[in-house]
């Protein structure tokens, strides 16, 4: 049996096609985010990027993402750790050397088992085109990240 490719290959030296199936497509990573002034904790929302298809927790234009907005979060091998990223990212666990989270599809073999397994924003998110953003405080996530400061 051949060892999978996140347990032997660092994520500086993936290729394209094997970083981009890392990604879960939990799309939590795709929430806004309010950072807390007094302690710089960082709370997730659960309004969504107006460019994500909530239910296929996909982005809908993902070749101009980083265009259409600017704010859009790039992971890349040099920010993965600094992100605020669930400890179930893909991404996360290949950088601390962990193991992938059983729901994930690379694990699974199946597309869609992060969304059925209840992995994902599927199911409770809201496009920020539905939402008044200076609100974005009435709409956060519970529970936060307990890794945070």
């Amino acid at each position: 049996m051949t060892t999978p490719f996140w347990k032997t290959t660092k994520l500086e030296a993936m290729s394209d096609a094997q970083w981009e199936s890392l990604c879960d497509g939990c799309a939590l990573c795709c929430l806004h985010k309010l950072e807390d002034e007094d302690t710089g904790r960082v709370h997730l929302t659960v309004i969504a990027c107006k460019l994500l298809d909530i239910e296929a927790c996909r982005c809908t234009d993902y070749a101009e993402r980083s265009r259409r907005v600017p704010e859009c979060v790039t992971l890349r091998p040099d920010n993965v750790k600094t992100l605020a990223l669930p400890d179930t990212c893909a991404y996360v666990c290949v950088a601390e050397g962990r193991d992938l989270p059983d729901f994930h599809p690379l694990v699974t073999g199946d597309a869609g088992s992060t969304t059925r397994t209840k992995n994902s924003v599927a199911g409770f998110a809201i496009s920020e085109l539905d939402v008044d953003l200076e609100d974005a405080e009435d709409y956060l996530l519970d529970p936060v990240f307990d890794d945070e400061p």
